[in-house]
């Protein structure tokens, strides 16, 4: 099941279900998995001029297949951006020295990428001029809930 939500620029949650009289442009939170697939083409039936957006904190993953894939599923644009560094500056060495360990035995990497992501969502959004920013977090878990608080911050 996917939580859909759209945060405005003034960080209210939107009725996506209104009409839309012109291409209004939301940059995606992408990962070329099968969630957010399936929000960008559900986003670009919708009328929506789509701009993915896909973190590079270092996984493997093929990023060139991922913009790929983007743009085959109805992306206008996509950013591929390194983060890496900052990645590991601001938030993997903060957490290391915090102890910021889950059950005191899992590393937060997946969670502590989340703020990270929708920070450079924002910027993104600024610079193409873009009314949202949305993920595929589902609603059961936690990264629906980093997303959208630091999309309000």
């Amino acid at each position: 099941m996917f939580i859909f939500v759209l945060i405005g620029a003034l960080g209210l949650k939107m009725d996506v279900t209104v009409s839309i009289l012109m291409k209004q442009k939301v940059v995606l939170a992408y990962s070329g998995g099968l969630d957010t697939s399936v929000i960008l083409k559900w986003l670009v039936n919708k009328g929506f001029d789509v701009v993915a957006f896909i973190a590079d904190l270092g996984q493997n993953e093929d990023f060139k297949a991922a913009k790929q894939k983007a743009l085959k599923v109805g992306a206008s644009k996509v950013y591929i951006e390194d983060v890496k560094e900052e990645f590991v500056t601001d938030f993997i060495f903060p957490a290391i020295r915090a102890n910021a360990v889950y059950e005191g035995r899992y590393l937060m990497g997946t969670s502590l990428a989340r703020p990270l992501i929708a920070k450079k969502q924002i910027e993104i959004a600024a610079k193409e001029k873009a009314e949202f920013v949305s993920h595929g977090a589902t609603g059961k878990g936690n990264d629906q809930v980093r997303f959208e608080l630091t999309y309000l911050t």
